[in-house]
């Protein structure tokens, strides 16, 4: 099962020849969403091949260089005649401006386009084995980030133990996997707590986009296998990240090991630090002791499960 992230946009408030503005594209077995839409998104997915094949947009806030992208972006599904429905959530509060926005030019989308406000705490989008929910953050305006988050899967299957007891190689295996009891050649019952192990956790995936470093994060990014998390400024720039609402290098690390997450991938990268964001990345890892990523535009990263070892 797989799910990858693609960075399209890791720069800042005013995109860089290397780095555009903020996009974070997510593929999981097929279920496509995009993290905010900055300008410039269409020609990134171009760049890296996910294609345009949307099926969701999670806007965080209504700042140009996180949504400028998205009257662009439908136009081009309409252009290529798409006729599925394109749901944008957003904070509450900023639907209209955002339908606004997507018909910005005068330009009515070819295809129905779905505005869903949604407030911090409540989930987003919900499928079958996993959901997203929006968190709130700290930003100049109403704004929020989004949480990926997979359900327990199945403990372990002990194949030799299920022979062992009886049970016939075939179906009623997987009914044991999924939890029921099944009967044995010798008509004695097998439980699946004998032959399945505890369950397995699912894998999470954070996404905060513009923010001050906040409880509600570490909170929101317990255990996470991936933190995506605003590191605008090195330590060298620390006053104007607290006056612009943004974190540091360092102050993203921070969040990432007090949730103990696993990978924390730095974004937002001011225009300042085009020559070498390096310094961003060193503050950060003074903080956390797990992977650290200074992510260009057009990286892919897996995120494996946790007992993927």
């Amino acid at each position: 099962m797989s799910l990858r992230v693609t960075f399209l946009g890791t720069g800042g408030a005013v995109p860089t020849v290397e780095r555009a503005a903020s996009a974070v594209f997510v593929n999981r077995e097929g279920d496509r969403f995009l993290f905010d839409c900055g300008e410039g998104t269409q020609r990134e997915m171009m760049r890296s091949g996910t294609g345009f094949a949307v099926d969701r947009v999670f806007v965080s806030h209504l700042h140009g260089d996180h949504v400028l992208g998205l009257p662009g972006l439908v136009q081009t599904l309409g252009f290529n005649d798409r006729t599925d429905p394109l749901t944008i959530h957003c904070p509450p509060g900023t639907g209209d401006r955002l339908r606004d926005l997507v018909r910005a030019a005068g330009h009515d989308p070819a295809f129905p386009v779905r505005i869903d406000p949604v407030a911090p705490g409540e989930v987003a989008h919900e499928a079958d084995d996993y959901a997203v929910r929006a968190f709130e953050t700290e930003h100049r305006t109403k704004s929020q980030g989004y949480v990926l988050a997979e359900d327990d899967r199945p403990g372990r299957f002990d194949r030799p133990k299920a022979e062992e007891l009886g049970v016939p190689v075939g179906p009623k295996f997987g009914r044991l996997h999924e939890g029921e009891a099944v009967e044995a050649e010798d008509g004695t019952v097998v439980e699946p707590e004998r032959v399945v192990g505890p369950p397995r956790p699912g894998r999470k995936l954070v996404y905060t986009a513009d923010t001050r470093p906040r409880e509600r994060t570490v909170e929101a990014a317990e255990n996470a296998d991936l933190l995506i998390h605003d590191a605008t400024f090195a330590d060298d720039m620390a006053d104007r990240a607290r006056e612009t609402a943004h974190s540091t290098g360092r102050e993203a690390g921070s969040i990432a090991a007090r949730a103990n997450a696993k990978r924390l991938a730095l974004v937002h990268i001011s225009s300042r630090y085009a020559a070498d964001a390096r310094p961003i990345r060193r503050d950060a890892r003074e903080e956390f002791d797990g992977e650290c990523l200074l992510p260009d535009d057009g990286d892919l990263i897996d995120v494996p499960f946790p007992d993927a070892d």
